[in-house]
């Protein structure tokens, strides 16, 4: 048997259930769980108290002139604290990847992941909240009394449809970007893995039409930039078919989606709408048949997104399309939020931006397909995570967007 393995936190022990006590812990078993033993992030000083000269500066009577100076000029807060550099990873715990309604103590691995990834990808820090409320208004009332010690506000793995409110209510209430990341980080990466798909095949997105499978907030999201970037038409679906106006069974955020898409006018299943389609995106964890890939357009793009099963397995995917995503690691063309999410971040707190706006996300996914350049390929119409141009990249194209349309503060 394993020895026991002492938390330093507490100084105690933690048994094969991961309680402590005794016998052997989790962490023999599964390295996750050695990797997420005490927490995969920590607050760390960026300036030295090394004495008392030190300590009378960083803290008492030396703090004292900032916050007086802060007090008399607010602005200045940008200036002499880590707020213009750091951002609030806000979740209720009710959309947590896969795994659904968890709950706020179980999606905070999840927040700390996407906390360490803001800085890791994008040099921004991110501070992990998860709340233990669901309520659309408590749940905005308590982000907007915490704003002052944020630069931006990420809000992640809310379910839908309440995460259109909450964002909303928020981007009305706060003066500082809020971005719910299953919406508009999936939405840039997909049409930046599409522009350059389509400029393989030497075509325009106005020649295409695209099926997108969900009407969640990623489906709606996608559609929605999709439309922004001039996509032919697009059409999404539900469990219940295709999103269309004749309807009668549609949420307010969904009567909003067929009043933009859908121009031709599509009832019915998501099969049939796949017959002679140019593009499928997937983001609904659901299955499509063989035969209904089969019935697309010759050249086709299969954008199978869900996680960790496919729409449709690639091996089906490429006997019919010429470009095949997923949001997988172990594929080629991974359609991957952290290709976006902290470049986007990075460019609007650099140039304080009040809000993150439709133009700023464009510029996003042009910048992003941009990167691929000449190395462009069936198997790399999107960058991996890991290319070091990526950020930098995004970073530069959304702050000079936000200049652009006039919301960047300097």
């Amino acid at each position: 048997m394993a020895a026991e393995i002492v938390n330093p936190r507490s100084g105690s022990t933690t048994d094969h259930t991961g309680h402590e006590g005794g016998a052997e812990p989790l962490d023999s078993f599964d390295p996750a769980f050695a990797l997420h033993r005490g927490g995969k992030m920590a607050v760390q000083a960026t300036v030295p108290v090394r004495d008392k000269d030190d300590l009378s500066l960083a803290y008492t009577p030396g703090v004292a002139k900032v916050c007086s100076a802060i007090a008399e000029q607010p602005d200045l807060v940008h200036d002499y604290t880590w707020k213009s550099s750091v951002v609030a990873v806000v979740t209720d715990g009710t959309a947590v990847l896969g795994l659904g309604d968890i709950g706020p103590e179980a999606s905070l691995p999840v927040m700390e992941g996407k906390a360490i990834l803001f800085k890791q990808f994008g040099g921004v820090d991110a501070v992990p909240i998860a709340l233990n409320c669901t309520d659309v208004d408590e749940i905005v009332e308590t982000v907007v009394r915490l704003a002052p010690s944020f630069g931006g506000v990420n809000l992640e793995d809310i379910s839908a449809p309440r995460c259109f409110e909450i964002e909303r209510k928020l981007q009305e209430r706060l003066d500082i970007p809020v971005f719910h990341d299953d919406q508009h980080g999936t939405a840039v990466v997909t049409l930046a893995a599409l522009r350059n798909a389509a400029r393989l095949s030497k075509r325009s997105l106005g020649e295409l039409r695209a099926v997108i499978s969900g009407a969640g907030a990623a489906g709606v999201a996608i559609a929605r930039m999709l439309v922004e970037a001039g996509i032919g038409d697009v059409a999404v679906a539900d469990r219940k078919g295709v999103v269309s106006a004749d309807r009668d069974d549609l949420t307010a955020v969904k009567q909003e989606l067929a009043g933009f898409t859908n121009k031709a006018g599509i009832s019915g299943s998501l099969e049939a709408a796949l017959d002679g389609a140019d593009v499928f995106i997937g983001v609904s964890g659901g299955t499509v048949s063989e035969a209904a890939v089969s019935s697309m357009a010759e050249g086709a793009f299969v954008f199978a997104m869900a996680n960790p099963n496919p729409e449709v397995h690639p091996e089906v995917a490429h006997k019919y399309a010429s470009v095949v995503a997923t949001g997988r690691s172990d594929f080629p063309n991974q359609i991957n939020n952290v290709l976006a999410f902290p470049g986007i971040f990075a460019g609007a707190l650099q140039v304080r931006a009040s809000r993150i706006t439709e133009g700023m996300k464009l510029a996003a996914a042009e910048a992003l397909a941009s990167v691929v350049g000449d190395d462009l390929a069936a198997d790399y119409v999107i960058p991996s995570p890991f290319d070091e141009r990526v950020a930098p990249a995004v970073t530069a194209a959304v702050a000079a967007a936000a200049r652009a349309e006039g919301v960047a503060r300097r």
